[in-house]
């Protein structure tokens, strides 16, 4: 796989992964973080797995030999992360609980580098700061002050949980190289929905849902649970963990973009601060050794 179409791929995980958390905060107000992670990957695994098995072609026994990491993926990845987001959600604005998430980078820059011993150059940790600074700036509309001073309720303390899980979940995905990547996702799913399903059993099910509550959990389904997984789990084969986390600033200018789009206003601050992510986006990667598929 070639650098631009890994980028391309980092750039579209992210953009549906925003239209997560906005369509997030309205289905979440009819359903319980349990039922949404549930209801998402049922109708995701319906999709992901004659998708693996048409594009890749892949030997199902030899997938499912890696089914200790492929269970670990997936209550991180498919489980826990969605079920904090969710509940985060709940307590927090998308605003604040995006705000939190743009410090997920740097959290997987420091584990990438203590545990996976990745190197970073001064131009990716430039570049980091830059994008940084341009989520702050869109987030907090130029009153960077505002940080500060931001009360960090129940739901922002979720959001740090489920960042530090996502960066393990990243970290992890670099030891699957020989597992075709739909194929992980797909049964990492199926093995997240197994996990989950004693819990769903004991929960309360809304099954009197708004036309916008569906079309928010098709779309969740579609294209944050299929699409942004592929592409994601895709783009690690090739990048380190840690240059791919520079990425997930995007999720910040993608939902300002998607807000924009549903009537809300964006400012000029805004906008330069989504350049200033794009920047920080784009100066990181020029410095990304990208590894061969046989690496």
């Amino acid at each position: 796989m070639n650098k631009s179409l890994v980028i391309l791929f980092l750039v579209l995980a992210n953009l549906f992964w925003a239209g997560n958390y906005v369509f997030g905060q309205y289905v979440i107000n009819e359903m319980s973080p349990i039922q949404l992670t549930f209801s998402r990957w049922l109708l995701a695994t319906f999709l992901l797995i004659p998708i693996a098995h048409w594009i890749e072609r892949p030997n199902w026994k030899q997938v499912w030999k890696q089914w200790k990491i492929l269970w670990t993926m997936g209550v991180l990845g498919i489980i826990s992360y969605n079920l904090l987001l969710y509940w985060a959600l709940k307590y927090t604005t998308p605003l604040n609980a995006a705000l939190v998430n743009s410090i997920n980078p740097a959290v997987i820059v420091f584990f990438s580098a203590f545990l996976l011993r990745e190197r970073i150059s001064l131009k990716n940790g430039i570049g980091l700061f830059i994008s940084l600074l341009g989520v702050l700036l869109v987030l907090t509309k130029g009153q960077l002050q505002e940080v500060l001073h931001l009360t960090y309720n129940k739901g922002d303390v979720l959001m740090i949980a489920a960042i530090l899980v996502w960066t393990f979940y990243s970290i992890i995905g670099k030891k699957l190289k020989n597992i075709p990547p739909i194929s992980g996702t797909s049964i990492s799913a199926v093995l997240g929905l197994i996990t989950l399903l004693p819990f769903v059993l004991f929960s309360e099910f809304n099954y009197q849902l708004s036309n916008q509550a569906i079309i928010g959990i098709v779309y969740i389904a579609l294209f944050p649970s299929v699409g942004s997984f592929i592409f994601w789990n895709s783009s690690l084969r090739h990048i380190n963990a840690s240059q791919a986390g520079i990425y997930l600033n995007l999720i910040a200018v993608f939902t300002a973009i998607l807000s924009l789009i549903l009537g809300q206003t964006i400012t000029l601050v805004q906008i330069v601060g989504g350049l200033l992510v794009f920047i920080g986006v784009y100066l990181s990667s020029q410095k990304a050794k990208l590894q061969s598929t046989n690496s």
